[in-house]
């Protein structure tokens, strides 16, 4: 629940900072600001990280709901992808970004209406709030914040408030997806007010998730459905308390069915959409000349949309191996999250930074992420990286089972740790073992200081010379400005129009002498 700080603290810094330069410069691709800003090339890398971004995060939103699917009604996950990739594409072909929007509406009242229900009737079934609270608190499963300052631990108040910020001003502040939404809207005004009814449905969504995995073991606290492969893995916890809570009501089921698949067809939906205008915008008018007419242009964005929606659902068999899902949303994204916030952030900020630079810093960014995110996914996947558990028991089941194998851990677990703590072994390198929550921050932070040192070793910008519209609103404000529109670099070159004082009377001093001794005197 502290992510929630890292929320307001995201919408701040976007309003402040970000919001205001992409709404005046009306921009279709949050990236033709990186080609106002530097060039062409960064415009493009911008635009590919943004792509290979895309399609790393959206076979895991089609994995999930499948995930749910499976486990209320037992069809496999392979044969539900490709049904709901194609609804998707079909209405984001035929509507475009007001399909999207008006289709977000009625997904997102149908999830939040199925968790509400949900967790209104199994709280009643358990006995009530406080006998869900009590349950937990009692497991050790609600712990006090945990300030420690040590990187290396999972979830502390400062990673999930400072590194969740970052997280979010990526994944929800300024990529394609979030701009494209604001950039619709009239003025920056109700730019800026749909950004704090985000910030409020974030909060309402969050708070119910999270009460939500309260209710789960307050429900299965004396017989844990993991250890009895009632569920086969976590992600599929909440349909099977669906099915405990509301099995006995016909259609209730599908309509928590319907929420989930409302949440994945939403994000779907956004993400194919981004893409087809990215692919319009930054690849095809950067490579072709031959201006599209608007039914051609039509065609490119829709045969964009079914192509990636073919790709998502290969992809999908991919995701289903590498662990549990947020982790891993936030671990691998975090490969180009890095990178691309950090091309618009030192856009924005440091107006010393050069095209050249940018390019050197985002593509170090890149390699640094790529290298760490995908070592530490593999050193979970492979247990050497472990996070503790919590216990649980079956002492309470009233049916015959096999216990789940357990797999080996090559290095003892001190029981006396909380959740924010990792295990592994001695030869895991420190930097795997970073949390996942500071993965954002670090990619743009190194990317940054890289633009930075490149730029400063071959030539940096001249401030004044960076067009101040591109420049967040506090930094033109700390840029001097000209004592003359056409003043030159070089301190060395001296104009009529600013010379020095001495000059200036000893030309004074030559009239006066010419005018009364003659020119040969003067």
């Amino acid at each position: 629940m502290y992510i929630l700080g890292g929320v307001v603290l995201m919408a701040l810094i976007f309003q402040t900072i970000y919001l205001p330069i992409f709404h005046n410069l009306n921009v279709t691709s949050t990236y033709e600001y990186l080609e106002k800003r530097f060039d062409r090339r960064i415009r493009l890398f911008g635009s590919l990280l943004f792509s290979v971004g895309l399609m790393t995060w959206l076979p895991v939103v089609i994995y999930v709901p499948a995930l749910a699917f499976n486990q209320v009604t037992g069809v496999n996950v392979h044969l539900i992808t490709p049904i709901v990739c194609v609804i998707c594409i079909f209405y984001t072909t035929i509507g475009g970004l007001k399909a999207v929007v008006w289709t977000d509406v009625i997904q997102t009242a149908f999830m939040v209406g199925a968790m509400i229900l949900v967790i209104i009737k199994g709280t009643l079934d358990v006995g009530g709030i406080d006998v869900v609270w009590r349950r937990n608190w009692e497991s050790d499963r609600i712990e006090r914040p945990n300030f420690d300052v040590d990187p290396l631990s999972r979830h502390t108040v400062w990673a999930l408030v400072f590194g969740g910020s970052v997280y979010w001003l990526q994944a929800g502040s300024v990529n394609q997806n979030m701009i494209q939404r604001y950039l619709s809207l009239p003025s920056l005004t109700s730019a800026k007010r749909a950004l704090w009814f985000f910030v409020i449905g974030i909060f309402i969504l969050m708070s119910l998730c999270s009460y939500s995995g309260l209710l789960l073991y307050a429900t299965y606290h004396k017989c844990d459905p993991l250890t009895t492969m009632l569920a086969r893995q976590k992600d599929q916890l909440l349909p099977l308390l669906v099915m405990e809570v509301l099995g006995d009501y016909p259609g209730l089921p599908g309509l928590f069915v319907a929420g989930v698949f409302s949440a994945a067809l939403s994000s779907l939906s956004t993400g194919l959409n981004s893409m087809a205008a990215v692919v319009l915008e930054d690849f095809y008018k950067s490579f072709f000349v031959r201006k599209l007419t608007e039914k051609q242009s039509y065609i490119l964005m829709k045969t964009t949309v079914v192509f990636l929606g073919v790709i998502c659902v290969g992809l999908v068999f991919v995701v289903e191996k590498l662990g549990a899902v947020l982790q891993l949303t936030m671990s691998i994204g975090a490969i180009t999250a890095g990178p691309s916030l950090a091309l618009l952030s030192m856009g924005v900020l440091l107006p010393w930074i050069t095209a050249k630079g940018a390019l050197v810093g985002g593509v170090s960014g890149l390699v640094f992420m790529s290298w760490l995110c995908l070592k530490a996914q593999a050193a979970i996947v492979s247990g050497d990286l472990h996070f503790p558990e919590k216990t649980v028991n079956t002492e309470g089941c009233h049916y015959h089972f096999t216990p789940k194998e357990s797999k080996p851990i090559p290095f003892k677990i001190d029981t006396s740790l909380n959740i924010t703590d990792i295990t592994h072994t001695d030869e895991t390198f420190m930097l795997y073992r970073l949390s996942y929550l500071w993965y954002t921050l670090v990619g743009a932070s190194f990317s940054m200081v890289v633009a930075l040192i490149a730029s400063f070793v071959d030539k940096p910008l001249d401030p004044r010379d960076v067009d101040s519209s591109l420049l967040a609103p506090f930094v033109r404000r700390l840029i001097p400005p000209r004592h003359f529109p056409n003043q030159p670099n070089s301190e060395e070159i001296i104009y009529a129009y600013e010379m020095p004082r001495d000059k200036i009377n000893s030309s004074q001093n030559d009239i006066t002498m010419n005018k009364v001794h003659g020119p040969e005197s003067a």
